[in-house]
């Protein structure tokens, strides 16, 4: 396999998510999909990066990003896609599709998932095609924490990881024929990420809701530390705990009580307080955090607004008193500051 170092993708620090794309919780018109895309690319330095998949809305982010890159006129060169494989479009039989049902709205199709080597081919084949002609340069098999937590016993997890790895061989042939520049993964369970990472020569990696200015354990540090060392980038993503650092009531897809869970609502209560005393919003602690990361090159960012992507551009460079971060972590809201 080709020396990681050969194809290192420089990246900005701020890639854009595309789940919007796919009618996540909302369906957006076309017109607002395209107003989205259209700040990226205005307000990103080249070449822009957005991270998609097949999953997002059966297709349907791939086939919105692909379109509008198209409308705009941006040249192949000026853009990077991530693509991360593993579900496929297939006919929409029923009311609504079958795969997170009640999350994506107003589908034409449904999608299943298909990881093995022959399967990540025929994803990525399927997603170049909506794609049309901005072919992504960086693969990577998508979920492969929540494929594995699928299986019913150890015989089938054995099984599904030997799947994952299959896959995995998939995309390194697809690499070495130079169809796309860099391997990668990204999960929830960072674990999995540091599992995987033990038998599959990686490019780069997405880290989901794991290392947030909430949550950072030390072993976590310590493997990020271990990736930097080895020239993998590192990109970091949900940094907000999907939504709850900065005022929502799920934390990381759950719907939180604040009976039940009254210790995340008083930790994010004394966040709330340090961070207006020294005049600082939620979003850009929970952004400058992510970024300090051990490793960390770059961010993800998702936004159904096109009036906010600018604000999340900029967010990665805002200046933040260091009297805050020492003030987090003297009231314990913080076990490390970088």
């Amino acid at each position: 396999m080709t020396d990681i170092h050969e194809s290192k993708i420089q990246l900005p620090r701020v890639i854009f998510g595309t789940s919007a794309l796919g009618n996540l919780y909302t369906a957006l018109d076309y017109s607002v999909k395209l107003e989205i895309v259209e700040e990226c690319i205005k307000h990103s330095p080249k070449p822009v990066v957005f991270d998609s998949a097949g999953k997002y809305g059966a297709g349907l982010a791939l086939e919105a990003l692909g379109k509008s890159l198209k409308d705009l006129g941006v040249h192949p060169d000026d853009v990077i896609i991530s693509n991360k494989l593993g579900w496929m479009r297939t006919e929409l039989v029923g009311p609504e599709p079958t795969f997170e049902q009640g999350v994506w709205k107003d589908l034409e199709y449904d999608a299943v998932q298909n990881i093995s080597y022959d399967g990540i081919i025929a994803c990525f084949e399927q997603g170049n095609d909506l794609l049309g002609e901005y072919i992504p340069q960086m693969v990577s098999v998508h979920d492969p924490d929540e494929y594995l937590l699928a299986a019913n016993n150890e015989e089938e997890a054995a099984k599904r990881y030997q799947d994952i790895l299959d896959a995995y061989r998939a995309l390194s042939d697809l690499k070495e024929m130079g169809k796309v520049k860099a391997v990668g993964v990204g999960a929830k369970d960072w674990r999995i990420i540091e599992r995987i990472s033990k038998d599959v020569k990686l490019d780069w990696v997405m880290i989901a809701n794991s290392m947030t200015v909430h949550s950072h354990p030390a072993n976590l540090l310590v493997f990020m530390t271990t990736l930097k060392e080895q020239g993998i980038t590192i990109i970091n993503s949900a940094v907000f705990n999907a939504g709850f650092l900065i005022g929502s009531d799920y934390y990381n897809y759950r719907l939180v009580d604040r009976e039940a869970d009254a210790q995340l609502f008083n930790w994010r209560e004394m966040f709330f307080t340090i961070c207006e005393k020294y005049d600082v919003k939620p979003a850009e602690a929970c952004v400058q955090f992510g970024l300090s990361a051990p490793g960390v090159e770059a961010i993800a960012l998702n936004t159904s607004s096109a009036k906010r992507v600018k604000g999340n551009i900029e967010m990665a460079n805002v200046k933040i008193p260091a009297a805050f971060w020492d003030e987090l972590r003297e009231k314990r809201l913080v076990s490390t500051i970088f």
